[in-house]
């Protein structure tokens, strides 16, 4: 008789101690009650960034769970560790990542209707306001707390600090004359700050989920190109006002989403990479433009691409070809493919000139080593082995060597400096042990040469670019980049564009 009531016990102790489980409906009130008057209906972003699939790719579930949890310092994000339990953060964290049940849509209308002139600038000095070199000025990009700083390349001092939308992406891109800076966010905002007078000028939300976006090299026009919705959007330079949007149709009708799109100063137009359709557009903003883009068919999709020196061609990846494909802008013909081990970084390679001639060279992401291209034959003429499968390049017309990290992997505290002529890893730095060293950026006399060091205790390290040795260290909370102006707008050799 006993038996029954101890199973009785040991039944009732199970079931209380059975995991609470939070359904996806139950998950989407929840979001309602704690999370929407900040990101928006339809989590399509209000005063907090979007939280849909795609804006959230960059960041792991664990990483957002912890957001949730604790909140994110130096934001209006609060911590709901205090009033919800862990399955209700395990909940939202799943519904976060699922698609939402409506397809979102970014209108003409709503482009519109988000932008915001915030200084005028006719009311501006049209001079430099600090007494910096305005060609040696470093904008950096400090991911951790979603702020940027603008630093003196000179005496490597603040001359401004200011929050930035949620994920940067893509590489500020600058006006011709170097002026303003224009910034684009993984959820599309798009804005421009005036380095001149350090205000902000404009924004306007362009789209969803952007991909990157380009500066006409007569500083009229920024072109955006997006994922969601998949389109370019042209705005005007000057405020960012809607010019018009551009949706990404191929020839046959099939919708794609935007991979990459950059300016080629000397042919006058933006060159743009479809991810979904085997196309490369080149869109003229010569004279008065239409923008029609020119159709140039593609051996295989493209992810991203850099150009060759006289911007006559494209270095592209492509998976067909285990590597990247030549793509002539002139004839719009492909022209070759290029066998690359691992999955190349193509739009992070840099070029410049070895006993005469140009070369190229790229990292990869999924293996240790660097493809170097003879850029007249298209050979792959060496491979350098690193500690790790790395992500950035870069190097300048007065540095011997192209610096590199290791991105990836257990190594990732490592950078290789390469000898440009022996092809040979010279040297190798660890700046901070235990922490993740990446993104060079040099001065733009090359006399020195900046360096992420993408920690949330991380720091900013100023390096002689000639003996090496450290010049200073300044903390910071991931800073992810930082460009140079005067190296941006020269398209300097070195220097991704």
């Amino acid at each position: 008789m006993r038996l029954i009531p101890f199973a009785l016990l040991i039944l009732c102790g199970a079931v209380q101690a059975a995991p609470e489980v939070v359904s996806l409906d139950q998950a989407g009130v929840l979001y309602e009650q704690h999370c929407q008057s900040c990101h928006g209906v339809n989590r399509l972003g209000g005063a907090g960034p979007a939280l849909l699939p795609e804006s959230l790719s960059r960041i792991k579930p664990n990483e957002a769970r912890a957001v949730i949890h604790n909140g994110r310092p130096a934001s209006q994000m609060a911590a709901f560790g205090d009033r919800l339990s862990s399955a209700q953060i395990d909940g939202l964290v799943s519904y976060l990542y699922q698609p939402a049940a409506t397809a979102p849509t970014w209108s003409d209308d709503d482009i519109r209707a988000s932008h915001r002139i915030l200084a005028d600038v006719a009311a501006l000095p049209s001079t430099p306001q600090h007494g910096a070199d305005p060609l040696n000025l470093f904008v950096v990009v400090e991911a951790g707390n979603h702020h940027v700083r603008v630093l003196d390349g000179d005496r490597f001092e603040e001359l401004a600090n200011f929050p930035s939308h949620f994920a940067l992406h893509g590489g500020p891109k600058f006006s011709p004359d170097g002026r303003f800076v224009y910034f684009a966010s993984r959820d599309g905002w798009i804005s421009v700050y005036d380095l001149h007078n350090l205000t902000m000028i404009a924004e306007v939300r362009a789209g969803l989920n952007t991909r990157n976006l380009a500066v006409s090299n007569d500083g009229r026009w920024v072109l955006v190109g997006n994922y969601l919705p998949g389109n370019l959007v042209l705005l005007d330079a000057r405020d960012l006002s809607l010019v018009k949007h551009i949706p990404a149709v191929a020839a046959d009708g099939t919708q794609s989403r935007v991979s990459a799109v950059y300016t080629a100063p000397p042919r006058d137009s933006f060159v743009v990479a479809l991810k979904d359709v085997k196309e490369a557009w080149e869109l003229s903003y010569a004279g008065e433009p239409d923008f029609q883009p020119r159709r140039i068919e593609a051996a295989d999709f493209l992810d991203d691409f850099s150009f060759t020196p006289d911007y006559r061609y494209l270095l592209a990846t492509s998976r067909k070809a285990l590597g990247g494909q030549v793509i002539d802008l002139d004839t719009g013909k492909a022209v070759t493919d290029i066998p690359l081990p691992g999955m190349p970084h193509l739009g992070s390679g840099i070029y410049w000139k070895r006993g005469g001639d140009w070369v190229f060279a790229t990292p990869n992401v999924s293996k240790g080593l660097i493809s170097v291209l003879d850029l007249q034959s298209w050979k792959l003429i060496k491979e350098i082995p690193t500690e790790g499968p790395g992500f950035f390049m870069r190097s300048h017309l007065n540095s011997p060597y192209a610096w590199t990290d290791v991105f990836f992997g257990p190594n990732n505290d490592a950078v290789h400096l390469i000898d440009k002529q022996t092809l040979k890893v010279a040297h190798t730095l660890r700046p901070m042990p235990g922490k993740n060293a990446a993104h060079v950026e040099f001065t733009n006399d090359g006399r020195y040469a900046l360096l992420s060091v993408w920690d949330t205790d991380g720091a900013l390290i100023v390096y002689d670019a000639k003996t090496l040795e450290e010049v200073k260290r300044i903390p910071m909370n991931k800073p992810s980049g930082k460009y140079n102006v005067g190296n941006k707008i020269e398209f300097a050799e070195g220097t991704s564009h």
